[in-house]
């Protein structure tokens, strides 16, 4: 289980981070609005906890662009505004749970594993973008075979098109992280898609951003 801990107290973090990992959780800690927001987008976390109050950007606001962005994962909102119109107002804009400060991180870590075992929701079976149509259920792409690992990669560059996509990304989501130095499985992958989209005469195309990653796109 990986979370994302958003908190500018530092020392309250570290001890909150202290006591998550003693239960077997890891955790990437970020210290303000903008860094927590970049690691939330990388969407390879299994819960987000945001404080509300944050330098930079705040932890409404990242929610905000999470959702909008179509990341799904799971958010716990901590706030030491303990009213029931702020509580109501995150849970509209799609936080998944709410704890108010000061808490035990007991209850955290319970509020948490309660999240994760919230059944989640059924993904549709075709995704589309451009000119392409992914069938998942007869793992296809314009009518194209493709293996488990192409369905998994395509299905993450077109769940964020136009997004920049890292390799540890598309490591932790396609192979679970087992493989954390061996960027050529995704580089041949990439190239095998690539190749499949030149067949299909498509207009979509998958950009290499040296060093960073890859963004489908149809620009």
């Amino acid at each position: 289980m990986r979370v994302l801990y958003v908190e500018d107290a530092v020392f309250l973090a570290e001890a909150v981070k202290h006591n998550l990992e003693k239960q077997g959780i890891s955790v990437d800690l970020s210290n303000d609005g903008e860094d927590g927001l970049g690691k939330a987008l990388d969407n390879i976390y299994d819960c987000v906890v945001l404080d509300i109050m944050l330098p930079k950007m705040s932890g409404t606001d990242i929610l905000k662009r999470m959702r909008e962005k179509k990341v799904e994962t799971p958010v716990i909102i901590l706030s030491a505004l303990s009213e029931v119109e702020t509580k109501i107002s995150h849970l509209d804009k799609g936080a998944d749970d709410y704890l108010a400060k000061p808490f035990k991180t007991a209850e955290l870590v319970a509020r948490i594993k309660a999240l994760l075992r919230r059944p989640k929701n059924i993904e549709v079976s075709d995704i589309t973008y451009g000119d392409l149509v992914l069938d998942k259920t007869n793992a296809t792409l314009n009518g194209e075979q493709l293996t488990a690992k192409e369905v998994d990669i395509i299905t993450e560059l077109m769940k964020s098109p136009e997004t920049l996509i890292n390799k540890e990304h598309l490591l932790i989501k396609v192979w679970g992280g087992e493989n954390l130095g061996e960027d050529n499985y995704v580089e041949s992958y990439i190239s095998r898609i690539r190749k499949l989209l030149k067949k299909l005469h498509s207009k979509t195309k998958i950009i290499t951003i040296r060093g960073l990653g890859y963004k489908l796109t149809t620009g």
